[in-house]
C-alpha cells in the first residue's frame, strides 16, 4: 500500500499546477508521520520506496510487483539452457535492495524490473511470469523488455492514453484545488476559462456538473483509485 495522507505537501501528483493559489495549501495542519514508516525498519516502510515529503517528480519511486505488473520479475537462467550473451548487463541502474530481491530500472525505456535474490544483472537470466490475473499485464511489460534486450526500438507504455493523461491531470488539479478552498465555479473556470463559464446561469450549467465530477474523480484517484492506472483496461 501507499503511504497516503491528504495533507502531505508531498504527492505523486505534484507536477500538476494548483487550481487556487491564494489560499496556500500550507495554512492546512501540519500532516501526521505515516504510521508505515514509524512502524518499519527500511527506509522506505511501505510496499514502495518514497519520501513523501517528495513528489514523484523529485525522486525515482520503485513499485511493489504487487501493486505494478509492469515490473519484470529476473532470476537466474536454468542451467540446462544453453548460455548466452547478457545485453544489458550493464545497463541495469541499481535502485534498492529488500527482502524480495534488487530493484532496478532501464531508465531511458522507462522499465523496472526485480532481480530475485540470489541473481544479478550479469548473470545469465530468465524472466518470471506469474499465473495470475494479471499476467497479460506482465507479459506486456516483458515484451517491451524484450525488444530492449533484441535492440529493436521501444514500444511506449499504453497504460494511458494520452486523452487519458489529459483528463487525469484535470481530475488531479481539482480535487487540489478543492481541497485548498475552490469553489466549483473556481475550478470550472480554471479549466473551461471565465469567458465559457459566464455564458449560462451557473446552477444550471453542465461545466457546474461537469467541474464536480472532476473533483469526486480527483479524490477517488488520491484515495487508491490511482492503482488502476497501473493496469491496461481490458475487455471481459
Amino acid at each position: 500500500m501507499l503511504c497516503r495522507s491528504r495533507a502531505s505537501p508531498g504527492n505523486a501528483f505534484a507536477g500538476t499546477i494548483l487550481i487556487r493559489t491564494s489560499t496556500p495549501p500550507w495554512s492546512a495542519p501540519a500532516p501526521k508521520p505515516c504510521r508505515c514508516l514509524a512502524n518499519s525498519s527500511s527506509v522506505g516502510g511501505c510496499d514502495f520506496p518514497a519520501r513523501p515529503g517528495l513528489s514523484a517528480a523529485q525522486q525515482q519511486v520503485i513499485w511493489s510487483p504487487s501493486s505494478d505488473p509492469a515490473v519484470v520479475l529476473l532470476s537466474e537462467r536454468p542451467n540446462f539452457l544453453p548460455t548466452t550473451s547478457n545485453a544489458l548487463a550493464d545497463r541495469f541502474v541499481a535502485e534498492r535492495d529488500g527482502p524480495e530481491g534488487s530493484y532496478s530500472s532501464l531508465t531511458e525505456h522507462d522499465l523496472q524490473v526485480l532481480l530475485l535474490p540470489g541473481t544479478s544483472p550479469g548473470d545469465q537470466l530468465a524472466a518470471v511470469i506469474p499465473l495470475d490475473d494479471d499476467i497479460l499485464d506482465r507479459i506486456d511489460a516483458l515484451t517491451r523488455l524484450a525488444r530492449t534486450w533484441l535492440g529493436r526500438p521501444p514500444l511506449p507504455d499504453t497504460r494511458m492514453t494520452v486523452d487519458q493523461r489529459r483528463r487525469f491531470r484535470l481530475r488531479l488539479r481539482a480535487a487540489d484545488g478543492r481541497m485548498n478552498g475552490a469553489t466549483y465555479r473556481e475550478i470550472a473556470i480554471a479549466i473551461y476559462g471565465a469567458a465559457r463559464v459566464d455564458t449560462e446561469p451557473w446552477k444550471t450549467s453542465p461545466l457546474r456538473d461537469a467541474a464536480i465530477a472532476f473533483v469526486e474523480a480527483g479524490m477517488a484517484l488520491i484515495d487508491g483509485g490511482y492503482l488502476r492506472l497501473l493496469r491496461h483496461r481490458r475487455r471481459v
